[in-house]
């Protein structure tokens, strides 16, 4: 009888020490699970990281909302500051090709302006899916490294074709659509949110909607949206040997 008892106490201790082993190593799992993880500052791509012991270091780089957010806000920002005062936006915000040399920052402040509310709204739509999925992939200095680069050549193509005024982001998210589709191609898009694409299938469609395109008076920057796509596969391929995805 004394024995039986010494046996089952035995037992219960080694029960309970077992289960303090296994419950102790999640501690670590659980307070990651309860922390909000920036992932604008990840390095996953191979990027070399390079220490700076200077002032600028001391200073926060953190903001309450991830890039992809805070460029859809300064659009809907410059929107309502073209309904204010339109001539400053389309005069010193637009891209006008006449006037580039004159105001050289008009290669990126174009990407914020819009020339109506659909305008607007189906690019910012555009942006909010695609841009968080490649934000989180990519962490936020590539993210807008992609992003602003896209854009920028993309206006550059368009010039080398016609002249003009140039407003929108489409380059700038063709260029986003494009590094996706070669880094994340599992992917899915609902074509006018019914029809299921691979975002591969559907970055083809887009193309070839561009393509077929050229020379119609629709007022739409075509190549300005096949050179930013070009730019953002060309990312695509630089980054897909590292396929860290999330």
């Amino acid at each position: 009888m004394n024995l039986l008892s010494s046996q089952s106490f035995l037992g219960l201790e080694g029960f309970r020490a077992y289960a303090w082993e296994k419950c102790s190593r999640l501690g670590p799992l659980n307070a990651m699970a309860g922390r909000r993880e920036d992932y604008r500052q990840r390095n996953e791509w191979g990027d070399p990281v390079i220490r700076d012991n200077s002032w600028k270091s001391r200073i926060t780089s953190g903001l309450p909302v991830p890039y992809w957010a805070l460029i859809l806000l300064i659009c809907v920002a410059v929107s309502f500051l073209d309904i204010i005062a339109p001539g400053f936006v389309s005069t010193y915000l637009a891209l006008n090709t006449d006037y580039v040399m004159q105001r050289p920052w008009t290669l990126l402040t174009y990407m914020f302006v819009h020339a109506n509310f659909d305008h607007l709204f189906w690019n910012m739509l555009v942006l909010f899916f695609f841009g968080m999925e490649l934000e989180k992939r990519v962490g936020g200095t590539k993210f807008l490294e992609i992003y602003f680069f896209s854009g920028i050549v993309a206006a550059l193509g368009q010039m080398m074709i016609a002249g003009g005024s140039m407003v929108g982001a489409s380059g700038a998210i063709y260029g986003v659509m494009g590094c996706l589709a070669i880094i994340a191609p599992e992917i899915r898009v609902l074509l006018f949110f019914v029809i299921p694409l691979s975002i591969r299938a559907a970055v083809v469609l887009y193309a070839l909607i561009d393509f077929v395109s050229f020379g119609s008076s629709d007022n739409i920057a075509h190549m300005a949206h096949i050179v930013g796509l070009l730019v953002g596969l060309a990312f695509g391929q630089l980054m897909k040997k590292q396929p860290q995805f999330y």
